[in-house]
């Protein structure tokens, strides 16, 4: 307890830090009130269905992303994600397409330009999703919360208000990671995932209290265990590195010795980060698509993360991503060629061809079990819904995309706190080892 005051005490005495701690709390408490500002023309008393039909899906975990604000119809309802789709695309665009590959090379002006791209089409994905849930808003069971004396003004105003409410919200994130602490849309994405869990975590006691008494609370100490496990097992998996020794030829440089150095080329076992579980609850999403968002019949073993078909479908869907995006984000040729130039090799394996070989073949080594936890961990929350029949909004804590952020989000900032105390001749955060975050492991390559 000492220890953690006194690395208190230092962190509020770096003036930086405590500015950007500072900042960052400010504009994450401007993001949490608009959460709460609905829409013009709609009554907030009669939002119920709305809550109640945007808990379940694909639709429940838009609403963690952004903190309850989509069923609460509010301003912010679409909050970041656009700017995530937006992102995701450009972001493959620049490994598939050769000329988007040659501007994101071109150092400090070919990032702006791709970030204004970018901007440029979060507008159009945020006006077609705006558009669609003005269409969601509509539907039977929903329409009964609009004021119909504000139907003539209702679509223009509301594709307008949710629109700039994503822009203001990409501003925010943009903000917090120029003048704050970490990575701004990151942090966004958190702080929605975050304000559901006291409500979740109220109803799952209260539903514990009320049926099983002090049985119920054992069951709660038990569940919170549970958490507590697959929290630490997921920030293994996401430090997880193979470490390749890498040895540099000696140089003589006028009386000087360069190189000679050995170190280090750290694989990480989950380099596709949270991407695969991304894209696989997009693809399961698709048959609802075509059941009119009802998952009646067939569609319905792809709407409920309990039923066994989804989780081996999504199991096996998660897996098979891992594997593509790795292979789309992870290039052991120009690795090899990069200790080629800097006259750096692995010990035992010729420089060239052969050393891109023996890279790619570690890394497909490491990416299966890697891609088999990730796979694991998107499942959990159905497995301890149907284990310890606990809610849903509660479950979904206890793995998959959700965790996953939170515990790559929170391990990236304290680096950064870490870093900062450092900087200043301060102890890190923990007597033993130094944290690492999601890009800490990467940065090396």
């Amino acid at each position: 307890m000492k220890k953690f005051l006194t690395t208190l005490k230092n962190i509020w005495s770096i003036e930086e830090l405590r500015n950007k701690i500072t900042f960052t709390l400010l504009l994450l408490f401007i993001y949490r009130i608009g959460s709460y500002i609905v829409l013009p023309g709609i009554d907030p008393n009669k939002l119920s269905n709305l809550h109640n039909s945007a808990s379940s899906g694909m639709l429940g975990l838009l609403d963690a992303f952004v903190g309850g604000a989509f069923s609460k119809a509010s301003i912010l309802a679409l909050g970041i994600m656009p700017y995530i789709s937006a992102s995701i695309f450009m972001q493959l665009m620049t490994i598939l397409v050769p000329q988007m590959a040659k501007v994101q090379k071109e150092g400090e002006s070919g990032r702006k330009k791709i970030n204004q791209w970018t901007r440029y089409l979060t507008v159009i994905v945020t006006s077609f999703q705006a558009a669609a849930y003005i269409g969601y808003l509509k539907s039977p069971g929903n329409a009964e919360a609009l004021i119909p004396g504000y139907g003539n003004f209702f679509w223009v105003s509301t594709v307008v208000i949710l629109t700039v409410g994503t822009l203001f919200v990409m501003w925010l994130g943009e903000k917090i990671t120029d003048k704050g602490l970490g990575n701004g849309t990151s942090l966004i994405i958190m702080i929605g995932i975050l304000a559901r869990l006291p409500v979740s975590f109220g109803q799952e006691w209260s539903t514990r209290i009320a049926q099983r008494g002090a049985g119920g609370l054992l069951i709660m100490l038990v569940e919170i265990l549970f958490l507590i496990g697959i929290i630490m097992g997921l920030i293994m998996l996401v430090q997880g590195t193979r470490k390749v020794p890498v040895n540099y030829a000696k140089q003589i440089v006028g009386n000087r010795q360069m190189g000679g150095a050995r170190n280090f080329l750290p694989l990480k076992v989950n380099a596709a980060g949270v991407m695969p579980i991304i894209f696989a609850q997009a693809i399961l999403f698709l048959p609802t698509i075509f059941t009119g968002f009802t998952g009646d019949g067939w569609a319905k073993y792809f709407t409920d993360h309990t039923n066994i078909v989804y989780m081996i479908v999504y199991s096996v869907c998660v897996i098979a991503f891992t594997f593509l995006y790795t292979a789309l984000i992870f290039n052991p040729k120009q690795m090899a060629d990069e200790l080629k130039r800097n006259n750096g090799f692995i010990p035992g394996v010729k420089p060239g061809q052969p050393t891109a070989d023996y890279i790619g073949t570690i890394m497909d080594r490491i990416t299966l079990p890697g891609a088999m936890m990730l796979a694991l961990i998107g499942i959990l929350p159905g497995i301890f819904q149907l284990t310890f029949t606990m809610s849903q909004g509660f479950s979904t804590f206890f793995g998959g995309t959700s965790l996953l952020i939170m515990v790559g989000v929170i391990l990236d900032t304290l680096q950064q706190i870490e870093t900062q105390l450092l900087m200043r001749q301060y102890d890190g955060l923990m007597n033993g080892g130094r944290i690492q975050g999601r890009q800490a492991a990467a940065s090396g390559l």
